[in-house]
């Protein structure tokens, strides 16, 4: 049995580059700051399009973060319901990544098996 988990269960590096006023929105986030966030590569290159992402530590523009997505990013507010798919969950004062060639911001997709198929009947 195979189970989908969504975009990524790991956290995830970005820039916070702007953020998101809302006046009208779903009563689980009032009172919560909205950010927008590029992510970025381990050799801190922009990858990917930039996302909306809840606040649950106070960061600012500029500023490098780490994010979860998933189920997960509800959890530092637990026991409040925020309705989120993705989450600030802390601030980089400094992240280095080994042997990370420039450019390298493409990840090499999973192969999948071939798909069986049933063999036709044949009455013998």
């Amino acid at each position: 049995m195979r189970r989908f988990f969504g975009p990524s269960k790991s956290m995830q590096l970005a820039r916070v580059i702007g953020t998101v006023v809302a006046t009208v929105k779903d009563p689980g986030l009032v009172g919560v700051t909205l950010l927008v966030l590029q992510p970025l590569s381990p050799a801190h290159e922009a990858v990917g399009s930039a996302l909306v992402a809840v606040d649950a530590v106070g960061a600012g523009a500029g500023e490098e973060v780490f994010f979860v997505r998933g189920r997960e990013a509800s959890f530092p507010f637990l026991p409040d319901l925020v309705p989120t798919d993705a989450t600030v969950t802390g601030i980089c004062d400094h992240w280095t990544a080994t042997d990370v060639p420039a450019g390298s911001t493409r990840r090499v997709p999973r192969r999948r098996a071939p798909r069986r198929t049933a063999a036709p009947h044949t009455d013998n």
